[in-house]
């Protein structure tokens, strides 16, 4: 199978909190002025990407991850995660607060729902003045000080604020309290996995006037109670190289500033390869074929490529990897 690089049909989310910058500034279908999320790559179950380019059109990503495993992800993820893609790759776009939330591990998140946990990380793409994020606690919280700030709505006290911009990025591991607010338009990369534990809601009810359901008593055990400074990330930005950002156990993600043509050697490479294109615009083309990638795309290059050709005039791009 020739496995050229991969274009997918965005899933769409309506979101309470959603807005329309995922059309307005990244171009999406989008078919309501409440879309908070489009999924790029996903094998959530319910929510498996189709491939919207070339012969293998209209092709699940599950089903080629069935046919050529080793190929499409490489041997070690392979050996890591069998025939499950391992990450989640999304665009948010909150025109309200998100709920405050946060994730399992992977231990608990195996023991209570069978399910990996969710380490995630943010790059902020666009960014209204002022706009913040809610990123840990301002201090160390002991649990029955916390469960006592839910039961009587004090919560935000306890928690950290974080001015951002575009460009700046934060690393979300399990067990950190976070909300990404209003006016933040941003590229996610994740554990595949949905398991999300929603412990404050501002109170907001649904179009059925509903309070959407919080998970308080399953949260107390996964939270991280302590203040930690560990969230945002400090990378370079030299232009026409890569730069490290991120690299933890589930992913390793990479800042390109391109200008010029660059061509990577993918030969000891032994993993699947992400580009999500966060301005300006490419040809990236591998042993099989090529793709042109604007802001807001995402293109999956498959392990067995031997190299990669970034064409470009100018473009800002995510490389992940495992």
């Amino acid at each position: 199978m020739n496995l050229y690089p991969l274009k997918f049909d965005p899933i769409l989310k309506e979101r309470l909190w959603g807005g329309t910058k995922l059309k307005t500034v990244l171009n999406k279908p989008i078919k309501s002025d409440i879309t908070g999320e489009s999924w790029e790559l996903s094998t959530v179950k319910g929510d498996i990407s189709v491939v919207a380019n070339g012969s293998l059109r209209g092709r699940s990503l599950q089903d080629l991850i069935e046919e050529n495993a080793v190929a499409l992800l490489g041997q070690g993820v392979v050996d890591r995660f069998g025939k499950e893609f391992p990450i989640l790759i999304k665009f948010i776009d909150a025109k309200q607060d998100l709920s405050i939330q946060l994730h399992p591990n992977d231990a608990l998140a195996k023991k209570r729902h069978n399910s990996f946990g969710k380490t995630e990380m943010w790059y902020v793409m666009d960014a209204n003045p002022g706009a913040r994020l809610i990123v840990g606690f301002n201090r160390d919280v002991e649990k029955e000080e916390y469960k006592k700030s839910v039961e009587q709505d004090t919560l935000l006290d306890l928690l950290n604020y974080e001015i951002v911009s575009e460009g700046d990025t934060f690393f979300i591991n399990t067990g950190k309290i976070h909300a990404i607010g209003a006016g933040v338009l941003l590229a996610e990369i994740q554990q595949t996995s949905d398991i999300t534990y929603r412990v404050f809601d501002f109170n907001r009810r649904d179009k059925n006037g509903k309070l959407r359901e919080l998970h308080t008593e399953q949260a107390l055990d996964a939270i991280d109670y302590r203040k930690k400074d560990d969230f945002r990330v400090h990378y370079t930005k030299t232009g026409n190289e890569v730069n490290e950002m991120v690299d933890c156990p589930y992913f390793k993600t990479d800042y390109l500033a391109l200008s010029k043509t660059i061509r990577q050697d993918l030969k000891n490479r032994d993993s699947f390869t992400i580009f999500m294109c966060v301005d300006g615009g490419a040809v990236i083309e591998n042993d099989w074929g090529s793709i042109t990638i604007k802001k807001g795309e995402t293109t999956l290059i498959a392990a067995d490529s031997t190299f990669l050709s970034i064409q470009t005039e100018g473009v800002k791009l995510l490389q992940v990897t495992i």
